[in-house]
């Protein structure tokens, strides 16, 4: 009897047991998501523009309503102008985060004052100063600008807060992402569930602390309250983590692929970081303020400039991506999805 060697497998053979057609769906997937992340990022930043920047004018009541219709009507649109009472309620609007900035016309004086918070984002306060500094010449005035919510030293262009946000949100979803990798992305049951979640708020309050640390007594990157800052990040990291746990609960492994598209591909380049929602597109403007990095962000700078002020909205938006994940979560658990296991043993095969 012969019993020769046992015939090698083709390349072909080699190339289909090698790659399986769920392996060569994911890697599609993840090369769908590397061509949004291209889009998202260079179409909300190759061309950043001002457009209707919230703007106060102060000035005599005589000349108040011609000089804000001139300014609303500079070609392009760069600026939203709206009459200012007095220069002390213009810098209240503007610590208030109601406004951008202001201009405050003297006609005794050689110069106008242009008011301006860097603390809310240095571009957009650059933009006001290129913006109002032409059409003034244009008028034969000068302008002299006051930096009064003046951006900390150590913190470039006012970019610390995204960063800390990034950092917050990556490690929310990279939690929720181990868990699955070794425990399956759905949990079996509700208690299960029900341990992920509490294992994520222990974890969120962690890192919300030790990112608050560093960001500020460690690295003096920002100022501001550190216990405002913990509690924040706490609430973004269990958001972030909180929301990977429902997709993944409803689609597996792939849930991972859905956060990163929501949290990082349409998140991070809308959250007003690198530049403030007046300098975006309109699409990234529009979704920003609804998602965790564009809430986070305001919030954070908020916490960190203007003493706390006009973060209601940010933060209930936080939480409302905070409960939603929790809930939906639980619901998809009893439900009995965790109880579908075919697509993680096949993962852990791949």
């Amino acid at each position: 009897m012969h019993t020769g060697a046992p015939a090698r497998p083709t390349f072909a053979e080699e190339v289909k047991d090698a790659v399986r057609p769920r392996s060569a769906l994911l890697v599609l997937g993840v090369l769908a998501l590397g061509v949004l992340f291209i889009a998202s990022y260079a179409g909300a930043f190759h061309e950043p523009r001002p457009r209707d920047i919230a703007f106060g004018v102060v000035t005599a009541p005589q000349r108040g309503g011609a000089l804000v219709e001139q300014l609303d009507a500079l070609p392009g649109s760069p600026l939203d102008a709206r009459p200012v009472a007095s220069a002390e309620e213009a810098r209240r609007q503007i610590e208030d985060r109601r406004i951008y900035g202001a201009l405050v016309v003297d006609p005794r004086a050689p110069a106008d004052r242009l008011l301006v918070a860097s603390g809310g984002g240095t571009p957009v306060a650059e933009a006001l100063e290129e913006v109002v500094v032409r059409a003034e010449a244009r008028q034969g005035r000068q302008v002299r600008t006051v930096d009064v919510v003046p951006v900390r030293r150590g913190d470039a262009r006012g970019l610390s807060s995204f960063y800390l946000i990034v950092g917050w949100c990556v490690g929310g979803y990279l939690c929720a992402a181990i868990l699955a990798v070794g425990y399956g992305a759905r949990p079996a049951n509700l208690r299960r569930a029900v341990i992920r979640l509490l294992a994520l708020a222990v974890y969120a309050v962690l890192l919300g602390l030790l990112g608050a640390v560093v960001i500020g007594p460690v690295l003096g990157a920002m100022p501001g309250s550190v216990a405002g800052l913990w509690w924040l990040g706490a609430l973004v990291v269990f958001a972030t983590g909180a929301i990977t746990f429902a997709f993944q609960a409803a689609l597996g492994i792939i849930g991972i692929g859905l956060t990163v598209l929501v949290v990082v591909i349409a998140g991070n380049p809308s959250a007003g970081g690198a530049y403030p929602y007046p300098l975006l597109p309109p699409f990234w403007r529009d979704i920003g303020p609804a998602l965790i990095p564009g809430a986070g962000t305001w919030t954070a700078r908020s916490i960190a400039y203007f003493d706390g002020r006009a973060i209601t909205g940010p933060l209930l938006v936080l939480g409302a991506w905070a409960l939603g994940g929790t809930l939906l979560t639980l619901l998809f658990s009893v439900l009995g999805l965790g109880r579908r296991t075919i697509e993680e043993s096949e993962v852990r095969q791949m």
